[in-house]
């Protein structure tokens, strides 16, 4: 018992380390409890502290910040005006070719593993074919009930969306618009002595900063290569698969094992063995391997490093937690929990605080 409470005393003795605590348990029964009700306002939240960056750098031109806003909205609302009117049509015609393709390659499928036991009897034999294609099956059968339970839903999601596109927009201007009075309004509910939760937020808005405009970046670049690799090869569905390709950075590792799959087996049901196949896998290959040892280290090269197996725990972890966006913030997450333990870590052996005014660090980064 004195063990424990030498070593709760030697790490909770700071009444800073209990606000800090206070704040993340409290953000974190907010968000499980109430965070489907508040999804567009959370939503806002997240898209306006990534578009301040862009208003701060127009502010720092001399641009006035009504201005400013009014610029950065308007772009905005160009872009998702496009990727709405312009792009999902597009996503959406290519993922209904697929579906409509989809028996032909099963059954294409199923006549080239039939084939298999001919080819490899001392390796795959008839019976663990058949015992495949039963649970190939299966597994199809409960695909498509779960399309077609999700196809009843529809109606609710599409509601759905159209209150997220109203309220959204009008979320992230007023937030961008009245980001100082809101910010005023939030600082009187908080304790004085909060210089340490000051110390945490100022790193993890650094490295979340750079997280985001690395990875704004990277899924944009390498979407573009893709698309323009996979049209100039004829590969079908160029734009459905680049922009998988494109998203599947978001997942380190896991995303890129996962989105191989398709663009091989298109590729595979396109052209059989032939060596287009070989020209669209190599090129991917290529492009996975650029990404990874040249524009993650050019993109990202100042955000904090994390272990890879600290990296796949926090995609687990998170996703298992809060689904998508938990699997799509993993790394900001997991980059706050790491300057959580490191600044716990410096004020239980004493460390100074170093510590810059509220004001100046309650700022989103440059984009």
């Amino acid at each position: 018992m004195q063990i424990f409470r030498d070593w709760f005393k030697r790490h909770f003795n700071d009444p800073q380390i209990l606000i800090l605590i206070a704040f993340l348990v409290i953000g974190t029964l907010a968000m499980i409890t109430v965070g489907g009700n508040l999804a567009p306002v959370l939503a806002g939240v997240v898209i306006a502290y990534l578009l301040e960056g862009l208003v701060g750098l127009l502010t720092r031109l001399r641009l006035p910040r009504l201005a400013a806003v009014l610029i950065v909205f308007c772009t905005f609302m160009t872009a998702m005006l496009y990727l709405l009117f312009g792009l999902l049509p597009k996503i959406s015609s290519q993922m209904g070719q697929v579906v409509g393709e989809l028996p032909a390659m099963v059954a294409r499928g199923q006549n080239e593993l039939m084939h298999l036991p001919d080819r490899y009897p001392e390796l795959i034999s008839q019976a663990q074919i058949e015992a495949a294609m039963d649970i190939f099956r299966t597994e199809l059968a409960r695909l498509g009930q779960a399309a077609l339970t999700v196809s009843v839903a529809s109606v609710r999601g599409i509601m759905t969306f159209v209150v997220y596109l109203i309220l959204v927009p009008l979320m992230v201007f007023f937030f961008l618009k009245d980001k100082e009075p809101i910010l005023n309004w939030f600082y009187k509910f908080l304790p004085e002595n909060r210089g340490l939760s000051i110390q945490v937020w100022r790193e993890v808005n650094t490295q979340i900063g750079n997280y985001t405009r690395g990875k704004f970046w990277e899924i944009l670049i390498i979407w573009s290569v893709s698309y323009v690799t996979f049209a100039a090869l004829g590969l079908d569905f160029a734009m459905l698969l680049s922009l998988g390709v494109g998203l599947s950075v978001l997942v380190p590792y896991i995303g890129a094992v996962f989105i191989t799959f398709p663009v091989i087996i298109i590729a595979y049901f396109q052209w059989g063995w032939g060596s287009e196949f070989i020209y669209v896998v190599i090129a991917y290959l290529i492009i996975q391997l650029l990404d990874g040892n040249l524009l993650v280290p050019l993109l990202l090269s100042e955000v904090v490093n994390l272990h890879p197996v600290a990296i796949i725990a926090a995609v687990l972890f998170f996703g298992g937690l809060w689904g998508f966006w938990g699997v799509f913030f993993a790394i900001p997450l997991a980059t706050l929990v790491q300057a959580v333990m490191r600044a716990w870590s410096h004020r239980a052996v004493g460390d100074p605080d170093n510590l810059r005014p509220p004001d100046e660090d309650l700022q989103a980064p440059a984009a």
